[in-house]
């Protein structure tokens, strides 16, 4: 059985705006690229253009043999998880989209997989090259590109979706980065998703991709804010975690190692009062709907005096718990350097390093966050919750957040009793909105 790659890209300069697509179908043993496809849209969105890249994609490795095993590739984190099946496609615009390219070869055919966008150039360059013969007047395709012929599930479908499943001979189109993706590669015209506008907007375009008889029509709404400005409704709200650190132990101010290994200490008389000024502070916000704490004693003692005062209940996840230091734990950073100065310099220099005596390192700290994390955007889908944990954990999620590099956990102030929060988005995208707030200890 042949195996092909099919690389795929969309995007719009303005989002919604001139749109383009491209897609470029790869033999899988040889490298040789066997067909291009691209074609300048007209205005819509980057995720009507990064599925219609997909849809043209697919439809070019079909015409070359019905029955190959096809691998797709995308820098589109959308895309490729709603076509995995990982992520619901809640958007009225992308279901359309999403069903019609399923159903271009049989189920389990096709499998996909998101790559970076420096990964991804062929495409994108097929892509812009689409747009820019757009901005030069060229209008939008209706028809299949001269000497090739629509495979019959796009002929049914229209000659929007006639040309979109025509290879072309030669380079076609390309994109801007897909506002998607985890790798935080998302350029000023890039938005988190659409917003109540654009949904219509992308639905037209849909119909027209799916079941239309019609050339594609303008799509004319307004752009959303980009990442960090605001919630796309159409996505619904974000799960928001309000990062909580733990008031203060006896070891805190003596800045000792105090992980998930040593002696699990209880707050001091200090932390108790920090807990209780945030408490207040929370209670006047309103917005907490849950409240996580890992199980460590003084995350948990912190989370069930702000829950008395919020009239919630604790839940307990382990993956909130702080790293191990190991032989570190109740030492100073002095005291470690003065008696494992090896292990301390590999552990400064690699997150791989793990403290002396089989403790966690930094990068199976953050292995066991991103779990926690993902569980518990799953479970708390659209609320706010409060998560009481310690200083690694929220320093991590923080971290991955922003695609940060591990050395970046070094370069972060987190005080006791802080606040932090990040907003997590149905189509995979996070916004940090706050870092070590002490505001209501003053």
């Amino acid at each position: 059985m042949r195996e092909f790659i099919v690389e795929a890209d969309g995007g719009s300069r303005g989002n919604p705006g001139p749109a383009g697509y491209g897609a470029v179908v790869i033999d899988a043993a040889t490298g040789e690229t066997l067909a291009e496809a691209a074609e300048f849209l007209g205005t819509v969105t980057n995720n009507v253009a990064e599925y219609r890249g997909l849809l043209a994609g697919l439809r070019a490795a079909r015409e070359l043999d019905p029955t190959a095993r096809v691998h797709v590739r995308m820098d589109s984190k959308l895309v490729v998880e709603q076509m995995s099946g990982r992520w619901k496609i809640k958007h009225p615009g992308m279901k359309p989209l999403a069903m019609e390219a399923s159903r271009v070869f049989p189920p389990g055919q096709v499998t996909y997989e998101w790559i970076p966008r420096e990964r991804n150039k062929h495409a994108d360059r097929l892509a812009n090259e689409a747009m820019d013969r757009g901005a030069a007047g060229a209008p939008p395709a209706t028809g299949t590109t001269p000497g090739t012929a629509p495979e019959p599930a796009a002929a049914a479908a229209g000659p929007a979706a006639a040309s979109a499943a025509a290879p072309v001979a030669g380079p076609g189109a390309g994109t801007t980065a897909s506002a998607t993706d985890p790798a935080a590669e998302v350029p000023a015209t890039a938005t988190p998703a659409e917003d109540t506008g654009t949904a219509e907007a992308d639905h037209r375009a849909a119909r027209t991709v799916a079941a239309s008889a019609t050339a594609p029509t303008a799509a004319t709404t307004a752009p959303t804010p980009s990442v960090g400005w605001g919630s796309a409704p159409d996505l619904g709200a974000p799960a928001t975690f309000v990062l909580l650190r733990h008031g203060e132990t006896p070891l805190t101010p003596q800045k000792r190692f105090s992980g998930s290994g040593g002696s699990d200490p209880s707050l001091s008389g200090t932390g108790r009062e920090q807990a209780e000024r945030v408490a207040a502070a929370l209670a006047r916000r309103g917005t907490i709907q849950a409240i996580v704490s890992s199980p460590l004693a003084r995350t948990r003692e912190t989370a069930g005096i702000v829950a008395a005062r919020l009239g919630l209940e604790v839940g307990i996840d382990d993956g909130l718990r702080e790293t191990d230091f190991g032989a570190w734990e109740g030492l100073t950073f002095a005291e470690v350097h003065e008696r494992h100065p090896e292990d301390l310099a590999a552990w400064l220099a690699s997150p791989d390093a793990e403290p002396t005596g089989g403790g966690e390192s930094f990068a199976a700290t953050a292995v066991r966050i991103a779990a926690a994390r993902d569980r518990l955007i799953e479970a708390y889908a659209g609320r706010t919750v409060l998560l009481v944990t310690h200083v690694t954990p929220i320093k991590t999620l923080v971290r991955l957040a922003l695609n940060a590099p591990a050395e970046s956990l070094f370069r972060m102030e987190l005080s006791a009793a802080s606040l932090s929060v990040v907003a997590y988005y149905a189509d995979g995208n996070a916004s940090v909105r706050l870092l070590n707030d002490t505001a209501h200890l003053r």
